[in-house]
């Protein structure tokens, strides 16, 4: 299957879940996620606010500010590009490209400093190659992060045998 024939599949099955649905799927998800020793040690946090169909991350960023990390949401500047914004809360979002709600706060350019980047996806494999949107923009951002640990989130019928890739694909170090 071909990458937009796999996306289409996917939106298809995510279709199958009402929000509240998604949102419940996400619970299991998250907790392993904030159990990790990678996000338990971390001091900097590349992460992502949520859309509808995603593993819903909007509570885990209220508490990882709470627990005093430095979190970054991407903001899309252009056709091609994201930057980073450091998020303290709710105050700091406001409506970007593609409807998608993105960090307003100041922006942030010392990506060494980066501990982790957790990176929703369409769809992950078994060797934790990534299909994304079909815009390219986090593969865009992740090559500029080689010393960031990536862990990919997702549902777990998002989990597939194999998923195509190409050489601008940005592979995950792990898939939750």
């Amino acid at each position: 299957m071909n990458k937009k024939d796999l996306r289409n599949f996917v939106r298809m099955q995510k279709g199958q879940f009402s929000s509240n649905e998604l949102r419940e799927l996400s619970l299991p998800v998250m907790r392993r996620l904030m159990a990790h020793p990678r996000i338990k040690n971390a001091s900097v946090i590349l992460m992502y606010y949520s859309l509808d169909d995603e593993v819903f991350t909007h509570e885990t960023l209220e508490r990882l500010v709470a627990e005093g990390k430095e979190v970054l949401l991407p903001a899309v500047v252009d056709d091609s590009h994201m930057e980073l914004r450091r998020y303290r809360g709710p105050q700091d979002l406001q409506g970007g490209f593609f409807n998608i709600m993105e960090p307003i706060g100041e922006v942030f350019n010392e990506y060494e400093r980066i501990d982790v980047a957790v990176v929703p996806g369409m769809a992950f494999d078994s060797r934790n190659n990534r299909l994304g949107r079909g815009r390219g923009y986090y593969d865009r951002l992740l090559v500029q992060l080689p010393h960031t640990y990536k862990i990919g989130v997702c549902f777990d019928f998002q989990r597939l045998p194999g998923v195509p890739t190409d050489a601008n694909d940005q592979p995950m170090d792990e898939v939750i």
